[in-house]
């Protein structure tokens, strides 16, 4: 066996399906097992993935992605492990482009890529977000981010991390995680660009920054634990730490602006300034990434401007959040 594919899965009913088939559709000269780990599911997913027969079944209570795929790695007779989602479909040369950067012996880890076909607004957004984040980690030559819907490691490294972190309850940043504490002891990972993994992203405005909320929740966690990556990773623009900073010190300035025109104050004026220069600033560190979606679609190129002002409000909010559950909810 050369390789061992393991998908988590919860209440997928709908997507296992099309997800095994698109692995047993691959393109490869490798023996690969398929591992399906049913986290509990109320629906039919253990029965739709048991029906294949090139694909082994292990179910557990339900407890989180993290949980599913450490068992997943436990159990794999390879000694290259491969994660993807319940949701993904894997381009037929995904396999190959995957285990391709393992012929170099220092590389540990192999990052695959997103991509999606959807004609919403939204969903083309976030596709053309990622990729510009795709852009930023094909500059440097090993990364420090890997993203679970299509992350391989060698088997032997993974164990000797212990895995994903199984405190993470959730989708939440497990995968982020591991690749820090990893990267951080100088382990390497490649970006496999032609890696191609199919996705479907949010569609509504409102669950994308529900999203984006959550992730800053967690992301508390994940920097209290890997503190040395605050500062930068190969995945997270740097304009994004800038943009919130400036947002939140023209919120302040505002408030600071109505509070002394209440109280009959009269330098009420430069508040009211800075608050409009700090918002200014923020719009401004929007303009590399309007004009890199505008690219691809004008609409798109419009739309970065007023959804980057609120998915940095929304963040900050998630931030905060996690901030507060960090320190006294524990």
């Amino acid at each position: 066996m050369d390789v061992s594919i393991i998908i988590p899965a919860f209440n997928a009913e709908k997507t296992i399906k099309a997800c095994i088939e698109s692995i047993l559709c691959q393109k490869t000269g490798k023996k690969f097992e398929i591992i399906v780990v049913d986290d509990g599911s109320k629906d039919k997913t253990a029965e739709i993935a048991g029906s294949f027969k090139k694909a082994r079944l292990l179910r557990q209570k339900n407890s989180g992605p993290a949980v599913a795929r450490n068992n997943g790695a436990r159990q794999a007779k390879a000694p290259v492990i491969i994660f993807t989602d319940s949701d993904c479909l894997l381009d037929e040369n995904w396999l190959e482009e995957m285990i391709l950067p393992f012929k170099n012996l220092k590389v540990a880890g192999v990052q695959g890529k997103y991509n999606s076909s959807q004609k919403e607004l939204m969903a083309r957004f976030v596709q053309r977000e990622i990729e510009e984040r795709y852009e930023q980690m094909k500059k440097t030559e090993f990364i420090d981010f890997m993203g679970s819907y299509s992350a391989a490691f060698r088997k032997k490294d993974f164990l000797a991390f212990n895995g994903f972190d199984e405190s993470f309850p959730m989708a939440s940043g497990e995968d982020t995680d591991l690749s820090f504490r990893m990267s951080s002891k100088g382990l390497r990972f490649k970006f496999a660009e032609k890696a191609i993994v199919w996705h479907q992203h949010p569609k509504s405005f409102l669950k994308y920054l529900k999203t984006k909320f959550f992730r800053a929740f967690w992301r508390v966690k994940l920097y209290n634990k890997n503190r040395s990556k605050i500062a930068k990773d190969s995945y997270t623009p740097q304009f994004i730490k800038f943009q919130i900073g400036f947002l939140w010190l023209s919120i302040i300035s505002i408030i600071a602006f109505w509070a002394s025109k209440m109280f009959g104050l009269l330098q009420f004026l430069p508040f009211a300034f800075l608050s409009a220069i700090f918002l200014l600033l923020c719009i401004a560190l929007s303009l590399p990434k309007a004009e890199f979606m505008a690219k691809k679609q004008v609409m798109l190129g419009i739309a970065a401007f007023p959804i980057d002002f609120l998915v940095s409000f929304a963040f900050s909010l998630g931030l905060l959040a996690g901030t507060i559950k960090e320190a006294f909810l524990k």
